[in-house]
């Protein structure tokens, strides 16, 4: 409440725009301006409850050119030079609450002076600007002599306004200031008398009309009116207790009369709905009548059922206007009319969709979560931190925007599966929709209802398919969509992956906006080059760059047999796989990134046992607790000891029923002769490094393909030619140029590489080099390979092999100096499974070191080269030959 407070002669200024504050009145404000926030922190902070500040209503000089006349309403001597002190000119350097500095400000010359009731501070991220949260409450009024600047904001030398003790006494004897009071407190009684029957309140607000002093109510009623601006001024410069009592009154009066209007608006309103309400009843009972007399309107049923499903569907306010024009369209027109079906359907389509309908989320318990994570998925430590670090951040915000995850890596490392896992972490639902192959815009937009077979685009679809407004949409393989004449799919995913614009986002065939907002998306894709850079700018980017060998074989011990086991109708008690055998298949079988080819192998395997188990001769009659097969055949062929098909014996309440009818002395162990006979003869050898690389002119190179890393072996050879160089491979125009490079850079060094004796020898005078990259269906293209070229390329002209267990990637300048290359974890991780001991990468790329695992590097040399020196210097046993004290 406010008080008479003895005020200092000098206040610092806080400028209000196109805003008063009262005496009695509470106002919270936020401060972010470099001005208001070091006013705050010089006046307020650091004096704590001693602080005063003054509230000046200020307005800008563009708003009329009536402002003058309304501010010096009042001022009398009090008035300030406007020319000096009550305006900001544009050689003013003060920043103004955000505005522009060059713009001028008329300064009222009343204002009132604040207390602060509550300080907070804050700091904005990432900016790291500090901001104020005040909140203030006036106290008295003072009128403004001087205004000075210090530093940033504004110093006012004031003149208090309020009445002294004994000259609030003597005012209150005369007999106009009773009557005005006396008037006052009737107005605002049966004002407060109104609201609390309106709102059902208790009588807590009368106690003010007893125990506030009266000029002061008049200032208190007032603040907590909506009224102008220019209203808020007349108040303000009302120091006589008379002319602001009669303003108060008038105030008052004015808002109880607008309150009374409003309900004799929702008497009428409430009397309409009544009328409905009868028409509704009235409806009902000739609907029974025609149900009696066996002449009732199955279309006319069908659309007042679907009436009443629209108004339960949850729409906002305009989708609902729009849908009421639908539907009083559609019961205008006969079954038999054109266009009658497809509105029909497109209303279905507005009561189907989870227009507020969400999913109920889990707790969130952030440990079941990540056992949940572990429990489905083996290893991939990075994904799972990331989406716990998501669930943190819901949990501490719950309205937090979700994050776009896209999830790049090669095939069968999981990144279809982990979104599952992430719907079921967050407890919600799951829909996936595939993008590979699309080429239409309209498969994300859906088709205008002008078109005939108009549909809505895919999203709209697994939203009405799933029933919530939050799933877990999955988007697969967002790197294969294609434009063509019929538009650009992923230009259309920009709106959709834009939480700033998915919130309306507009599917041509509703014609409504539909919020997106709430749907937590997640992408896929083997390669992130193809997606637009517009669209990847959206989405977080995980790389998912495959398993090693060990990973591998806890997932397949932890998940991969199990679920083959269960697939085919086993258990451990009919198949063992031991975990030797399953190394033997991970490392002569299955060379991939991800472990598709491993569990086929083992499928393999578990058909091959199921085969076994099914020719048992040996049958033992079903246990006694299971139930009599009814089947005729099943019956003849148990009595005439025939063999029994899988297909056609009932299974019993669990999913085992093959394991209650079958029972063998000892299960089927995995071993290596079954391996060769159910697989085949290894497919891998580590011995194929060494036996390439015995020859000259071979070296061992790395690369990334959409299938993960990869090992490509370079071969040169030279003929009697004229010089040429021949290329073959199917190879693209960057590795075509390094390949080029690399040649040049030899023949430019090689009597510092004692290849030559003497610079005038042409290493190609008479003869043809030939490079060639093996697997020659597969294309190649990339800048990878540059020092895999050269070292082929200087073994093949010094007749020096190249080391079996040296594998490397770089690509090199004109000069010698080795360039940084993507995708070495990948890179990486192919080497390792191919059984290559020692590495060879760009010394820039020693930072790509941190994301490969640790046992991996354990079991690898990895050797950094910054020239092409370095690397040929490790390529080579006991070094290259180069010139002593050469400069390459």
């Amino acid at each position: 409440m406010a008080e008479l407070v003895e005020l200092p002669t000098r206040l610092a200024i806080l400028p209000f725009r196109n805003k008063v504050l009262l005496p009695g009145a509470i106002i919270r404000i936020s401060c972010t301006s470099p001005s208001s926030v070091k006013l705050v922190e010089q006046e307020l902070w650091q004096k704590e409850e001693k602080g005063l500040i003054g509230i000046l209503p200020v307005r800008d000089a563009a708003e009329s050119t009536s402002v003058s006349t309304v501010l010096s309403q009042g001022v009398g001597t009090d008035s300030i030079d406007r020319t000096s002190k009550g305006q900001v000119s544009t050689s003013d350097s003060h920043k103004f609450e955000g505005k522009n500095r060059q713009e001028a400000i008329h300064w009222h010359a009343r204002g009132v002076a604040a207390r602060a009731l509550h300080l907070s501070r804050g700091v904005e991220k990432p900016s790291g600007r500090v901001t104020y949260m005040v909140v203030l409450e006036g106290l008295c009024r003072f009128s403004v002599q001087d205004l000075i600047t210090r530093g940033t904001y504004y110093i006012a030398r004031i003149t208090p306004l309020e009445m002294t003790k004994p000259e609030m006494e003597l005012v209150e004897q005369d007999p106009e200031f009773v009557s005005l009071s006396r008037n006052f407190k009737a107005t605002a009684m049966e004002l407060i008398s109104l609201l609390e029957q309106k709102q059902k309140t208790g009588g807590r607000t009368k106690v003010l009309l007893e125990t506030v002093p009266i000029h002061k109510l008049a200032d208190i009623f007032v603040a907590s009116f909506e009224i102008s601006f220019e209203e808020q001024l007349s108040m303000l410069d009302s120091v006589d207790l008379k002319v602001r009592l009669s303003k108060a009154t008038e105030l008052v009066d004015r808002h109880l009369q607008s309150i009374r209007v409003a309900e004799k608006i929702t008497q009428k309103v409430e009397g309409q709905l009544s009328k409905s309400q009868k028409e509704f009843l009235l409806r009902q009972q000739m609907r029974a009548i025609k149900e009696e007399l066996g002449d009732n309107d199955d279309d006319e049923d069908d659309v007042a059922t679907l009436e009443t499903k629209m108004q339960s569907a949850g729409m906002p306010s305009n989708v609902w206007k729009h849908a009421q024009r639908e539907l009083r369209r559609l019961k205008k027109m006969q079954p038999q009319q054109p266009g009658y079906n497809s509105s029909r359907v497109y209303l279905e389509l507005l009561a189907d969709l989870p227009w507020q309908k969400a999913s109920d989320e889990l707790e969130w318990d952030l440990k079941a979560a990540k056992e949940r994570l572990d429990s489905d998925h083996y290893g991939l430590v990075k994904v799972k931190q990331r989406i716990i670090e998501y669930l943190a951040v819901r949990k501490l915000k719950p309205d937090a925007r979700g994050p776009v995850l896209c999830f790049v890596g090669p095939p069968g490392v999981g990144k279809t599966s982990l979104a599952s896992s992430i719907a079921a972490a967050l407890g919600r639902k799951f829909v996936r929709i595939s993008l590979g192959g699309v080429k239409d815009e309209a498969d994300i937009r859906g088709h205008r209802r002008t078109y005939i077979g108009s549909m809505p685009g895919r999203l709209i679809d697994g939203l009405k398919r799933v029933g919530v407004c939050n799933p877990v949409m999955l988007l697969d393989e967002i790197d294969k969509t294609g434009s063509d004449i019929r538009g650009d799919p992923a230009s259309a995913l920009l709106e959709v992956l834009d939480p700033e614009q998915n919130k309306t986002f507009n599917d041509h065939y509703l014609n409504v906006p539909f919020d997106l907002s709430k749907v937590v998306f997640v992408a896929t894709a083997n390669r992130a080059q193809p997606i637009p850079p517009p669209l990847l700018d959206r989405m977080e980017v995980i790389e998912l760059p495959g398993y090693t060998p060990e990973e591998k074989l806890k997932i397949a011990m932890r998940h991969l047999i199990p679920r083959v086991l269960d697939q085919h109708g086993l258990n451990s008690d009919f198949l063992v796989i031991p975990e030797v055998m399953v190394k033997v298949i991970i490392q002569r079988y299955t060379r991939e990134a991800g472990v598709r080819n491993l569990e086929r192998s083992l499928a393999a395997l578990a058909r091959a046992a199921a085969v076994k188990v099914a020719e048992q001769e040996q049958v033992i009659p079903l246990n006694q607790d299971m139930h009599r097969l009814a089947s005729p055949l099943v019956e003849n062929r148990l009595a005439d000891g025939e063999e029994v098909e899988m297909e056609v014996i009932p299974m019993g309440e669990n999913n085992h029923g093959l394991s209650n009818s079958f029972n063998i002395a000892s299960p089927l162990v995995v071993d290596e002769p079954m391996l060769e006979k159910v697989l085949g003869p290894p497919r891998y050898d580590d011995r194929e490094a060494a036996e390439r690389v015995a020859n000259p002119g071979v070296s061992v190179g790395l690369v990334w393909t959409n299938f993960g890393g990869e090992v490509q072996f370079v071969e040169a050879t030279a003929m009697a030619g004229k010089g040429e160089l021949h290329l073959t491979g199917q190879l693209g125009d960057v590795i075509k140029e390094s390949a080029q490079i690399a040649l040049t850079w030899v023949r430019a060094r090689a009597v510092n590489l004692k290849l030559a004796i003497a610079e005038e020898i042409n290493l190609l005078q008479g003869r043809d080099v030939h490079i060639h990259f093996p697997a020659g269906a597969i294309p190649k293209d990339g800048p990878s390979a540059g020092v895999t070229l050269v070292t082929a390329l200087v073994s093949l002209f010094s007749q020096r092999s190249v080391r079996a267990d040296t594998a490397m990637t770089g690509e090199m300048t004109l000069r010698g100096l080795v360039l940084p290359v993507g995708g070495i974890k990948d890179k990486i991780l192919a080497a390792h499974r191919y059984g290559i001991k020692r590495i060879i990468l760009p010394d820039r790329n020693l930072k790509d070191l941190a994301e490969v695992p640790t046992n991996v590097l354990s079991n690898l040399e990895i050797i950094l080269a910054k020239r092409m020196e370095d690397v040929l210097e490790q390529a080579f046993e006991g070094g290259c030959p180069l010139r002593p004290h050469s400069k390459l």
